[in-house]
């Protein structure tokens, strides 16, 4: 990091004080102009370079939340928006019941706001929001903490209404309102002068204090793009209005990490009333810089980061919530002045593979921190060092994470393994099941342990029978002919639903070892008749649907995928008389 923000001989600044000088982070350069220009300067590590490994070492102590302030100047707020911007990658789309799933382990993860959604997209998007308000955030640790819960909305009335509606329900509410401030944004999709989007800033942000919400977060769209004194200009009046935080976005991901460092140190400079609010920065992964971007920001005196699970979002995705927190808790006391947060790290696994899970997006195997291969070694050199000692090659404990290696014991898990074997396993793959649940999942996992395999052959005429049971409990059966056994059992379910839609992407994988290993499907599919979702950028898009399924025979494997991602589609439209069951399909082919 350090490498980043060279440039010597300068005066630290005043309001940033502290009783650890050799960590102060920003630093002005004396200069004979009326503007001050504030430069990032590299830090004095207060740690050796001897220290080999990341620090244990967890704060216990959470600041108070108020929402314009933090009592500890090394604190930083993480803002999850893995249900709202992440939700927008093509095909992640997630139920209302996978929404709450994943809010209640965002919870558990200890993140300070959950931007729960886009309230003005849809009416499902609102009560989405709305219940994990009323749910999520109200639900009050021993500690005295609860999430705030967020919802999204344009800079108009409309969508401020919706968000207040979703998030007024919870303990601590917040709204997050944003408009476009580069040139090129204001000229060719607003179409409004600089005047018009001050006015419009302004007058919305009081709008939204008017209703009752006394934390408001205003966001100036393409902020990296724009122009520095028209940024100072509209951040100056939204304060003013009563926003009570900044968030500065690197929207299309185009700046360096020196750049946007220096665009955080100067808007803190030069921005009045500045010192009323946090600032905070939200960094899209463009050029594959959104987690240096977002950290030289935090280094430049952000302290709000806004961040998604496994980094998905819309185009190349956000930073990465997993990569942020362990690079301030690798490296903050030696390099990074000192910050820190208040994530429990051990439920990183847990939230990655949930997340995972349910929007259908796969972890690369090389993804830090929670890629498959992330603490993997196969090199002969590094398992040699690995075996004389960890440290040679993992700066992380995977322990810290939430990631078990009970692989190192050799198990394989087979019709004859017990309890104790499958529960280690599951461990290791990020989920820790209560004792009650471990019996109804051991016998479970047995029943499909002891499956023999489904047959297929080079028939002349390939046919799928397909019975499907719907939410009513009524069943359909159907059968047809394809190319081959998936594309008849594709073509029997949309006899039975009477819903044409279109398959975008078919991915098979497996997921255990060996020629008897079970299969994971994941579809992308969209519906014919296009349902349109209003995106936070005002533009209308053709939603797509994803669904994952897991089978020893890759047939049921692949239906369980397509009526996953049918359910998801028909859901969205609250079609729920339409809503097939997935554990009562039977497929024959």
């Amino acid at each position: 990091m350090a490498s980043l923000f060279t440039n010597p001989g300068f005066i630290p600044v005043s309001q940033l004080s502290t009783t650890h000088p050799a960590r102060l982070l920003l630093y002005y350069t004396t200069s004979t102009t009326t503007t001050k220009t504030p430069t990032i300067h590299p830090t004095k590590s207060s740690t050796s370079f001897t220290t080999i490994f990341c620090s244990a070492t967890r704060h216990t102590h959470r600041p108070a939340y108020i929402p314009n302030q933090i009592p500890d100047p090394q604190y930083v707020r993480v803002f999850d928006t893995t249900l709202r911007d992440g939700e927008q990658s093509p095909g992640a789309s997630m139920t209302s019941k996978e929404k709450l799933d994943v809010a209640r382990q965002l919870a558990k993860l200890g993140v300070d706001i959950i931007e729960a959604g886009f309230p003005a997209a849809s009416n499902d998007d609102l009560e989405a929001v709305k219940m994990i308000a009323k749910e999520v955030g109200n639900e009050v640790d021993e500690n005295g903490y609860v999430p705030v819960i967020c919802g999204l909305a344009r800079c108009n009335k409309r969508d401020i209404d919706a968000s207040w509606e979703a998030v007024k329900h919870a303990k601590r509410p917040r709204i997050h309102t944003f408009i476009a401030t580069s040139e090129i944004h204001m000229k060719h999709k607003l179409k409004k002068t600089k005047e018009e989007v001050i006015e419009k800033a302004r007058s919305m942000v009081s709008y939204a204090r008017s209703l009752g919400c006394d934390d408001v977060e205003f966001s100036p769209e393409d902020a990296g793009r724009s122009d520095r004194e028209f940024l100072y200009q509209i951040l100056a009046e939204v304060i003013n209005a009563g926003a009570t935080t900044l968030n500065i976005p690197d929207t299309v991901g185009y700046t360096m990490p020196n750049e946007f460092g220096q665009l955080i140190a100067d808007i803190r400079a030069n921005t009045k009333g500045i010192e009323n609010v946090i600032v905070s920065t939200h960094c899209q992964n463009d050029l594959g810089l959104s987690t240096a971007n977002t950290l030289a920001g935090a280094c430049a005196g952000a302290r709000q980061v806004e961040v998604t699970i496994n980094g998905i979002g819309e185009r190349a995705g956000n930073a990465s919530l997993e990569e942020v927190v362990m690079a301030l808790k690798c490296r903050g006391d030696q390099v990074l002045g000192g910050l820190y947060t208040g994530i429990d790290t051990e439920q990183i696994i847990m939230s990655s593979k949930m997340v995972e899970e349910f929007s259908g997006l796969h972890v690369q195997p090389h993804k830090a921190i929670v890629g498959a291969n992330a603490f993997a070694h196969e090199s002969g050199i590094h398992q040699d060092g690995m075996l004389k000692h960890k440290n040679t090659y993992e700066i992380i404990s995977p322990e810290d994470i939430g990631l078990h290696r009970s692989n190192k014991s050799g198990i394989v898990l087979g019709k004859l393994s017990g309890r104790h074997a499958l529960r280690s396993q599951l461990l290791e793959l990020g989920y820790d099941i209560d004792s009650k649940d471990v019996d109804d999942l051991f016998w479970r996992f047995k029943a499909v342990a002891e499956k023999k395999k489904v047959t297929c052959g080079t028939l002349d005429l390939p046919m799928a029978t397909v019975r499907l049971i719907d939410a009513n409990g009524e069943e359909h059966i159907a059968c047809a002919n394809g190319t081959g056994p998936v594309d008849s059992a594709y073509k029997a379910i949309d006899h039975i639903v009477k819903e044409r839609v279109i398959l975008l992407e078919y991915a098979l994988n497996a997921v255990t070892e060996g020629i008897d290993a079970i299969a994971t499907t994941r579809v992308l599919i969209r519906g014919e008749n296009k349902h349109a979702s209003t995106h936070s950028s005002g533009e209308t898009s053709h939603r797509t649907f994803s669904g994952t399924g897991a089978e020893m025979d890759i047939v049921v494997s692949s239906v369980r995928a397509y009526v996953n991602a049918l359910n998801k589609m028909l859901g969205f439209h609250n079609q729920t008389e339409a809503v097939v069951n997935t554990g009562n399909s039977r497929v024959s082919a």
